[in-house]
């Protein structure tokens, strides 16, 4: 059954016109009065559920489509571990490419940092157009993998301004790093809630790594392998939502 991402209130019983990204979908996909589909607003509800619910196409315009919403299930398709992840951006479409497979893997948020290693460098309005790309991107994502829960792109932060005010709320921090006291990840107890700060190519600079650490964050290592900037931030995310 087609799955749409629906930005609005939901209710069950209730008719109403899809959102324009939702309804350009049902129309590429040339649905008829009478076809199914799934919608979802990545909302939870009274009880703090994520789910999804059933609607029916009533009505197919030029430019509109109308839907009535049915019934309400409740979709626990979430990892149990929340996951926010703070990223050093790579260049060009790889950080389109991390970001869609994070949202896969099930992240909560994406922090998008600039680094002293970081190529791409975002500020203003072009920061703006680039966070509303990637955020839909996730939503995308959402509609393909089956998450009820839509990660959160949010505002692109210089790395030493986003540790001076606080680096996330998460009590576990951790820090994708070589140091020698690195531990591996898979050892290190996590809670039901981290933020993990992953670098761009070349990782954090000496500097930065020292100010993440003294900010709280430990530093934990995948291997001796060295990974691409995107390749690693993934791995380390599928360990702790697995």
């Amino acid at each position: 059954m087609p799955r749409f991402y629906c930005p609005v209130d939901l209710l069950s019983g209730t008719e109403l016109e899809l959102p324009a990204g939702a309804a350009r979908h049902v129309q590429v996909l040339r649905l008829q009065p009478g076809a199914l589909v799934t919608l979802f607003n990545g909302r939870p509800d009274a009880q703090g559920h994520y789910g999804e619910f059933q609607a029916t196409v009533t009505q197919m315009g030029r430019s509109n489509v109308r839907v009535r919403v049915g019934e309400f299930t409740s979709e626990q398709r979430e990892p149990v571990r929340q996951v926010h992840l703070a990223l050093g951006m790579p260049a060009n479409e790889r950080m389109d490419w991390l970001v869609e497979k994070a949202a896969e893997l099930g992240v909560v948020s994406v922090q998008p940092l600039m680094t002293e290693r970081s190529v791409l460098r975002l500020s203003g309005e072009r920061a703006e157009k680039k966070v509303a790309h990637w955020q839909s991107i996730v939503q995308a994502a959402c509609e393909q993998c089956g998450g009820n829960r839509v990660p959160q792109v949010l505002p692109v932060k210089n790395l030493t301004a986003w540790l001076a005010q606080g680096g996330g709320e998460a009590q576990t921090r951790l820090l994708l790093s070589f140091l020698p006291v690195a531990r591996t990840l898979v050892t290190v107890p996590c809670g039901e809630q981290l933020t993990l700060v992953s670098g761009p190519e070349g990782g954090l600079s000496p500097q930065e790594e020292a100010a993440a650490i003294a900010a709280g964050f430990q530093p934990v290592t995948l291997g001796p392998r060295v990974l691409r900037a995107e390749t690693a931030a993934l791995a380390a995310l599928a360990v702790m939502t697995a």
